[in-house]
């Protein structure tokens, strides 16, 4: 299996960096005196489409042949990853095709329907989102971008922790969120590209451990009806993102529904920003290991910052 490394980040860094936004890296003295740590919160919720995701989805996009243009792209999302592909595909002059549950938050279903997409719903279950996919590729032949399973969205995704590491060289620990594992696949093979020392961890809900079970059985062990408010972590890895896992990452922790939402309004409250839940992952396994981080310098990718403001968790 072909992995990606730091070489192919630093050329999607290149390809992709005059479409993107390059995010602010913030910190907040109240959160460094209440968790006892350095934290340097990497703010891809001020990326475009309000996530990382657009990203991955720029650098599939432009990494495509003419021919393959010509064709449109498609992709099955809950929401951020579809967002993404929809702004990237038609930035390009590419058509996007996306397949979105109907259960999505209703703010991602209108974002990406504002990006000018062709929007197909079906049952909130993985088989149904592989099966419309697949039926809409067959008949219009469109590429398809997975939302983490691809090598292109995987390198893509490595440029938020490469532009971290370009601000603050001094980092013990970089955490990201994991779901799919396209961030902390991309994450992790750029940190270990650039310096082995430094730690890399996976923040993952509870409610939601594929990842954890995945990475301390040494078997990919999919998810089983994975029922958390972080709806950005809900995928199980891919045989590609495990691997890369297996290779290039520390450890992983999990966070409970209550430290999720706690730490997600912290960072409401204290820092005057938005992020969604998926992002508050990161900063609650620093609440629930507190010895592991304490005196450390972190960095946080806060994945993203879209939330249905109707349903709040708190």
């Amino acid at each position: 299996m072909n992995l990606p490394t730091i070489d192919d980040i630093l050329a999607a860094h290149r390809r992709i960096k005059p479409f993107v936004h390059q995010t602010p890296v913030l910190t907040s003295e109240q959160l460094n005196k209440l968790f006892s740590c350095e934290l340097f919160f990497k703010c891809e919720n001020f990326q475009k489409v309000g996530a990382f995701k657009f990203r991955g989805a720029v650098n599939a996009v432009l990494s495509l042949s003419d021919i393959e243009r010509k064709r449109g792209v498609a992709t099955h999302s809950s929401g951020n990853h579809a967002a993404a592909l929809a702004l990237a595909a038609s930035m390009n002059g590419v058509k996007p095709y996306i397949v979105m549950p109907e259960t999505a938050p209703a703010v991602k279903k209108n974002a990406v329907t504002g990006y000018g997409a062709d929007i197909t719903y079906c049952k909130p279950t993985l088989q149904d989102r592989e099966e419309t996919t697949r039926r809409i590729i067959e008949k219009t032949g469109a590429v398809m971008v997975h939302p983490y399973d691809n090598f292109n969205v995987i390198c893509g995704q490595g440029t938020s922790a490469l532009e971290l590491l370009d601000k603050r060289d001094d980092l013990e620990i970089v955490i990201a969120p994991v779901g799919g594992g396209g961030l902390l696949s991309g994450t992790s093979t750029c940190v270990k590209g650039i310096n082995g020392k430094i730690k890399v961890i996976g923040a993952e809900p509870l409610n939601a451990n594929d990842a954890w079970k995945s990475f301390t059985s040494g078997i990919l062990t999919p998810s089983v009806n994975p029922s958390t408010v972080a709806d950005g972590l809900l995928t199980s890895l891919s045989e590609l993102t495990f691997s890369v896992i297996r290779k290039n990452v520390d450890l992983i922790f999990t966070a409970t529904e209550e430290s999720i939402i706690e730490c997600m309004l912290l960072v409401w409250e204290r820092m005057k920003i938005i992020i969604e839940p998926s992002s508050a992952t990161v900063l609650a396994i620093i609440k629930e290991n507190p010895d592991f981080f304490r005196k450390k310098k972190v960095g946080l990718i806060l994945s993203g910052g879209n939330v249905d403001f109707r349903k709040l968790p708190f």
